[in-house]
């Protein structure tokens, strides 16, 4: 049980252990990410296109029927 180094990156699931440890095939890091990568990704922006249409439907009823 003790053939693999400290630290190399397991979870275990039910009696299955999954190796976590990151391949060889990783993109390269030559190229920095800001602010506007972090933006251009799809959950994000999903997610703040819904609270931004809570925010107009919101404005819209206090300006319509308030």
């Amino acid at each position: 049980m003790l053939d693999r180094e400290w630290g190399a990156g397991c979870a275990i699931i039910g009696r299955e252990m999954l190796d976590t440890t990151q391949s060889e095939a990783a993109p390269p890091e030559d190229e920095p990410r800001g602010c506007l990568f972090a933006l251009s990704q799809p959950p994000l922006m999903i997610f703040l296109a819904v609270i931004g249409c809570l925010l107009l439907m919101a404005a819209l009823h206090d300006l319509l029927w308030l």
